[in-house]
């Protein structure tokens, strides 16, 4: 006489055997498989029956993503991916492989990850800065147009090209989107391969010269602006100056990129202007020779590009295409 025990693991299996055979019909019954049959007229019951459970994996896929929560929460076994089906002839019949595919969300997900690797920020928050439209921010002040055109312009130079031995000075009034032209930049080339640093300097000063106690930590900065392949200095002329760091800092970065690789910066001072804030310091007084040494490095490799219109952040457009930050809280 046969256990209760076994009595009730033989009534499981049967149960489990009816509700796989009535899973196995629907699989074979979606579109998605008819339009397998279709792709690949040659497929047998026998083959589709055989792979049941690739195929299952594949339609639940098909369904999570018409049904997209988005990435964060993919309900896919691996997320971000869907199953494929892909069929290859074998010994008279057709084996079935399930290749996971990563979707466009991922896609997309990825390739801002990789253009962020590229780009170091010091006390710069590119975050606020959304997608730039070249046509918005033209749009919303016509008197930009001609600093948009040529930034665009050195982009396309820069793509085909390769790397130029001038960077751009961005040149403007406060809230004129000269910050966002050079993250739009500093995006739009990184998306080509080229690696760039950002820095906000009247913030970098300021920790420069705590650095001085810390030499391996200061090499190891200095080593990374000198060599990325875009520098942007952000809100140059409005950092408060030491002479050891206009002489050993920017002087030493300056000196390395010249030549060499693009150094881009943003600031509120015409480049003479510029050279009267780097000839003066609290601590030694004018010195002018000093001063014209620092701009010999900054002149002959920069087109100037005088950013027009009206101050954004004024006009109460601070949270759109022209969002620059207040003077002391970063890019």
């Amino acid at each position: 006489m046969q256990s209760m025990g076994e009595l009730l693991r033989r009534w499981a299996g049967a149960e489990l055997s009816r509700d796989a055979g009535r899973l196995a019909e629907r699989v074979l019954a979606d579109p998605l498989v008819d339009e397998l049959r279709r792709r690949y007229p040659g497929l047998d019951d026998e083959t589709l029956r055989g792979n049941v459970n690739r195929l299952y994996q594949y339609i639940r896929d098909a369904r999570n993503c018409r049904e997209c929560p988005g990435l964060e929460a993919c309900p896919n076994d691996l997320p971000g991916h869907y199953t494929r089906i892909a069929c290859t002839p074998q010994g008279g019949g057709w084996q079935l492989f399930d290749l996971k595919t990563p979707c466009a969300k991922w896609e997309a997900c990825e390739r801002q990850r990789r253009i962020r690797s590229r780009i170091t920020s010091f006390y710069a928050n590119l975050e606020q800065f959304g997608e730039f439209d070249p046509v918005e921010m033209i749009e919303r002040d016509r008197k930009r147009r001609p600093a948009v055109h040529q930034v665009l312009a050195y982009i396309d130079r820069t793509v085909k090209d390769g790397l130029q031995k001038k960077g751009l000075y961005l040149m403007g009034g406060f809230g004129t989107g000269k910050t966002h032209l050079a993250v739009y930049l500093l995006r739009e080339l990184s998306k080509n391969g080229f690696s760039g640093v950002i820095v906000y300097m009247p913030e970098f000063v300021e920790d420069a010269k705590a650095l001085m106690l810390e030499p391996q930590k200061l090499k190891e900065t200095l080593d990374l602006m000198k060599e990325t392949d875009i520098l942007v200095f952000d809100d140059i002329g409005a950092e408060n100056l030491t002479p050891w760091v206009r002489d050993h800092v920017l002087g030493a970065i300056l000196n390395a990129r010249m030549n060499r690789k693009p150094t881009f910066y943003t600031s509120n001072h015409d480049l003479d202007a510029l050279e009267r804030h780097f000839s003066f310091t609290h601590k030694e007084g004018e010195e002018l020779h000093k001063g014209r040494r620092l701009m010999d490095r900054i002149r002959p490799y920069v087109d100037v590009i005088r950013v027009s219109g009206r101050n954004q952040r004024v006009a109460g457009a601070s949270a759109g295409a022209d969002r620059e930050p207040p003077s002391g809280a970063g890019i």
